[in-house]
């Protein structure tokens, strides 16, 4: 495993189903890592180099107050993996509630939003960064039925994309990982017969070690796929 001695790095939806591969992935690369969820306890994660920060993404201010938070105890945000996201489908376009859209959007792209815009300003005085967001497969192959989560993770691409092409000149790599289904818990309970075939959280924890690693610095603008064998 790629070594992270040394790097902060800040990890959205840090005790989700995936979140919390993730987050003990990132600690055992020897990071020092702040999560965040809109609840969560450092006990979720006994290590003496997490540090657990809640925060309502939803909220721009809270974004840039959990950046704040991190910044005055550690100096400097390395790596921002933000894993924060939602889903919900079963329902034709023209069926699709407001409510439904709104939520989507909020949860898969503005979250993005928020904390992109934390952390960037401080990742381009430093001069250097990494941004992995983990995206979906719906975000390329959509599917009917899930149009509002599609088009969402569509967008949020579209964000990560834009960012890499702004903040290059600074050094900032932003990349997104595209899952498929994810073999979590809350997946298993939409879908109890599951598949061998599901992506282990514990892969994608990986490629998003080696995207923040020195040897991932030349991987930039990426979208990229991670769908075993479905």
């Amino acid at each position: 495993m790629n070594d992270l001695t040394g790097q902060v790095v800040l990890i959205t939806g840090a005790n989700g189903g995936l979140g919390a591969s993730v987050t003990q992935t990132f600690l055992k690369a020897g990071a020092t890592v702040v999560g965040s969820s809109r609840v969560i306890s450092e006990t979720q994660f006994p290590h003496p180099n997490f540090y657990g920060v809640p925060a309502d993404l939803s909220d721009g201010a809270a974004a840039g107050q959990l950046a704040g938070r991190v910044l005055e105890k550690h100096g400097r945000i390395d790596s921002l993996v933000h894993l924060v996201g939602g889903f919900a489908g079963g329902q034709a376009i023209h069926e699709t509630s407001d409510e439904t859209w709104h939520a989507m959007m909020n949860l898969n792209v503005l979250a993005a939003v928020h904390m992109f815009r934390a952390v960037i300003p401080h990742m381009r005085k430093a001069g250097r960064g990494r941004i992995v967001a983990v995206g979906s497969r719906a975000g390329i192959e959509p599917a009917g039925g899930i149009a509002a989560y599609a088009a969402s993770k569509a967008a949020l691409i579209s964000l990560a994309r834009t960012a890499m092409l702004e903040n290059r000149d600074a050094r900032i790599t932003v990349n997104v990982i595209l899952p498929g289904t994810i073999d979590t818990e809350a997946n298993r309970a939409l879908d109890p017969r599951g598949s061998s075939e599901w992506i282990s959280p514990g892969r994608i924890a990986e490629l998003a070690v080696l995207l923040v690693s020195d040897a991932g610095s030349q991987i930039n603008g990426a979208a990229i796929p991670v769908y075993g064998f479905q």
